[in-house]
């Protein structure tokens, strides 16, 4: 796990600034390259294998492997998880000696930076029917990344959100929380980029309902980003209205508005809120206090991606397969027993 001074050494800015973008510090302002530049080097730092060995290993490579992305790269620093997803996948198609190039998308159609043949496409995130339709034009070796849209004929490889959302509520059951929030959006996109419920939120409601804890009050309607949930909790603590002992954030991105909220206002995390995050990508370890959150994997469930579309490649009338991860429980600093 890389500490701040190794980020700091690796990419040149100083620990005070890393540490801040890495916080979402609303007084901090960085241009998008260098929020980029941060959140990648937290992402890479560990690997072994240098850039210029990679590069030169995916020249030798007869193997092209195109990447599409939902998010577009300012998109991504709103919602790091997407950025960690690309970035982990790319270094897989280096170590296996592909070269990757990104698609990008106009007025539907979806176009490689030159016209060499592609072999496979990964597509990281949510596509629609007709997106997905273009992307199978290019390649019929087709993966899909944090999306299930077609089991019947792409592989996949999807997260099995009810466990997370299980093992998360569990843990802060077995620690004597009864007042549990959820941070998240009501609604968001399903498997076809078309509203609908939002999945996590759905499994706590469900989950609390069960176990006749659930209180519609400790429900905050908003969107993944730290700057509107930390306005939302802000709004809730001056207005003196219901808040929980403990509160499930749907991504980094909430729980590190939560944190911001509740410090702006006076009040501690872990002592007076707990928070547990979604994703468990580097940003976890490096925000203070670390946060407790639900690991999504990020780094095998790309690798694994890959693998399927190297499957797919070397065979393309394979069976399709969607591998569905189970999630684990990240266990850090933001979690308290709550004052009886």
């Amino acid at each position: 796990m890389a500490t701040l001074k190794e980020l700091a050494e690796y990419t040149g800015f100083s620990i005070a600034t890393i540490s801040r973008v890495l916080n979402n510090d609303p007084t901090m302002s960085v241009s998008d390259a260098t929020r980029t530049a941060i959140l990648e080097a937290a992402g890479k730092l560990h690997y072994k294998t240098t850039f210029r060995a990679r590069r030169a290993r995916a020249g030798r490579s007869a193997v092209r492997i195109a990447i599409a992305e939902m998010l577009s790269p300012a998109e991504q620093l709103a919602d790091p998880y997407y950025l960690y997803l690309n970035n982990y996948a790319e270094q897989r198609c280096y170590d296996r000696g592909y070269s990757v190039v990104h698609l990008s998308e106009q007025a539907g159609a979806y176009r490689a930076p030159t016209s060499e043949p592609i072999d496979g496409v990964l597509a990281i995130g949510i596509f629609s029917e007709a997106q997905i339709d273009a992307l199978s034009k290019l390649s019929r070796n087709l993966v899909f990344l944090d999306s299930a849209p077609d089991e019947l004929r792409y592989d996949s490889i999807v997260l099995n959100f009810r466990l997370g959302v299980e093992q998360a509520l569990e843990y802060l059951l077995a620690r004597g929380h009864r007042h549990i929030g959820f941070l998240g959006p009501d609604r968001k996109l399903d498997q076809k980029k078309r509203p609908a419920p939002e999945v996590r939120r759905q499994c706590f409601i469900r989950y609390l309902e069960q176990k006749g804890l659930f209180d519609p009050a400790l429900l905050f309607d908003v969107k993944m980003s730290a700057p509107l949930a930390r306005a939302a909790l802000t709004e809730r603590i001056r207005a003196g209205g219901p808040l929980p002992t403990a509160l499930l954030a749907a991504n980094e991105e909430a729980a590190i508005g939560a944190v911001g909220a509740l410090r702006e206002n006076g009040l501690r995390v872990p002592e007076d809120m707990s928070i547990i995050s979604f994703n468990d990508t580097p940003l976890s370890t490096l925000t203070d206090p670390p946060l407790t959150s639900v690991s999504t994997h990020v780094e095998s469930m790309s690798a694994t991606a890959v693998e399927l579309l190297a499957r797919r490649v070397g065979a393309p009338n394979t069976v399709p397969l969607k591998i569905v991860v189970p999630p684990t429980l990240s266990e850090r600093e933001s979690v308290y027993a709550p004052i009886r």
